[in-house]
């Protein structure tokens, strides 16, 4: 940085922050699609060439995604994807339940715009027929996601892309995907079918439900297949 305040890379610190967090917005979203399995250790070197972006505005997305517990940085041996524990998937449900049932509680009178939600349901059973289901899984969070926007807020769209990343984590370790997502192609088209009916009630039940079986599913297919640490 010189006597002015100007970095050394000759741009200014709030144009380098935008970068930054357009490079942890990358990220973020490979992770999600599955692209970063947890524990994988992400090289600068790599990493920074295939997105065209410098170390330093690489430094400062890595620390966006460490506070957002989507990465981990080890002293002396770099940057990792973070491996979620069962309490990180407690908090993860935990969360999920307050603020997709808030988005739906809140909706105003329909009919509500629907295009995204009605997107993802259809990757997600195309995706299904071609026997894709981590194509299923990325189409799957693009619906939740959808589902949150509803309510229009941005602060509750950016966390829950950061929950939704961290649920893709915590469901790496599931060998079985289709058994894992294959349940909930219908129960998303019941869903969309609700909201454009303009029933919120009748949504919201089926996301009660959705949301407390999924928890239960996830937690017991975890059980069944430990997560790998990140030294392995």
């Amino acid at each position: 940085m010189d006597a002015t305040g100007t970095p050394a890379d000759g741009r200014p610190a709030a144009e380098r922050a935008g970068t930054a967090e357009r490079v942890a917005d990358v990220l973020r979203a490979r992770i999600s699609e599955g692209a970063f399995p947890p524990g994988a250790r992400l090289s600068e070197e790599a990493v920074a060439g295939d997105l065209g972006v410098s170390r330093n505005t690489l430094r400062e997305a890595f620390r966006l995604l460490v506070r957002e517990r989507l990465l981990v940085h080890e002293l002396n041996r770099g940057v990792f994807v973070r491996v979620p524990t069962d309490a990180d998937v407690e908090d993860i449900h935990r969360t999920r339940r307050l603020v997709e049932r808030a988005a739906l509680r809140g909706l105003g009178r329909p009919p509500h715009r629907l295009d995204d939600l009605v997107d993802a349901v259809v990757d997600a059973e195309r995706a299904a027929l071609n026997d894709d289901w981590p194509a299923v899984s990325t189409a799957n969070i693009r619906f939740h996601l959808a589902l949150v926007a509803l309510a229009g807020s941005a602060r509750t769209d950016e966390l829950m892309r950061g929950v939704l990343a961290e649920l893709r984590l915590a469901l790496h370790p599931v060998a079985d995907a289709r058994a894992l997502h294959e349940p909930y192609l219908t129960r998303n088209r019941e869903i969309l079918a609700a909201l454009g009916a303009g029933d919120r009630d009748a949504a919201e039940q089926l996301l009660d439900r959705y949301l407390d079986d999924s928890h239960a599913q996830v937690t017991a297919a975890r059980a069944r297949h430990r997560p790998p640490s990140p030294a392995d």
